[in-house]
């Protein structure tokens, strides 16, 4: 390929930025709350709620998150049409359009969010139980209730511990965008195999892996940061 095609396909990957960006920033924005709500059900005293959230975060961790994507893509048009389908939740469906990219996106977007939240789920309960017994009895004797113990004594604490383990995932999520191309979503992989097949050649899909990479690295970055910030806590 020539330096002007080179230039070309740096130019048209730029325009497809920001739609892994918006996958990227949404997932995280629903991910990390609803896994710490999956956390503290697992942690929870009551067992069928226990069980079926472990249940949950087994099938989530234990399946591909391509075939989750391709799953919940096609769950609404199957569910909407299927006489099995309770007439309440089907009602629910038909009101979803199948055919705009909106749906593409929200389907894709919730294939993510339920297969990320696990892994945050199981972060968060490792550093919830890290904490020592004692930080809650001290919370106690000086008149904290439950939830302020665990807003104002715990919850920092628990940050500055998963803050390695969620920086993994962080970056992880950046390269996982890239199997959104399976649905016909526009971001960068699915513009690099496009014009892989239009040139013939590898080029776009080493420009592609060299936006990844950058990603990757001013997350890492970022997060050395963060972790040198928060070293007042050991």
């Amino acid at each position: 390929m020539t330096s002007e095609q080179i230039s070309t396909l740096f130019g048209l990957m730029l325009d497809y930025i920001p739609p892994t960006l918006k996958l990227f920033f949404f997932t995280l924005l629903y991910a990390i709350p609803f896994g710490m709500i999956v956390a503290l059900l697992k942690m929870c005293r009551i067992k069928p709620v226990s069980w079926i959230t472990n249940l949950y975060i087994l099938i989530m961790r234990g399946t591909p998150l391509l075939l989750q994507i391709i799953v919940v893509y096609y769950s609404v048009p199957i569910l909407r049409t299927s006489s099995h389908c309770p007439g309440w939740l089907s009602s629910v469906f038909n009101r979803v359009e199948i055919q705009d990219d909106s749906y593409m996106f929200r389907m894709i977007l919730t294939a993510f969010v339920l297969n990320y939240a696990a892994y945050f789920a199981e972060i968060f309960r490792g550093g919830i139980e890290s904490v020592p017994k004692g930080q809650y009895e001290a919370a106690g004797a000086l008149g904290f209730n439950r939830f302020q113990t665990f807003f104002r004594i715990i919850l920092p604490q628990v940050f500055k511990r998963v803050i390695p383990a969620s920086s993994n995932e962080i970056i992880t999520l950046v390269k996982d965008t890239s199997l959104a191309y399976a649905m016909g979503y526009m971001e960068i992989m699915y513009i690099a195999k496009k014009q892989m097949s239009f040139y013939s050649s590898l080029v776009p899909l080493f420009i592609a892996g060299l936006f990844y990479f950058i990603a990757a690295t001013l997350l890492t970055l970022f997060f050395s940061f963060i972790e040198k910030k928060l070293s007042y806590y050991k």
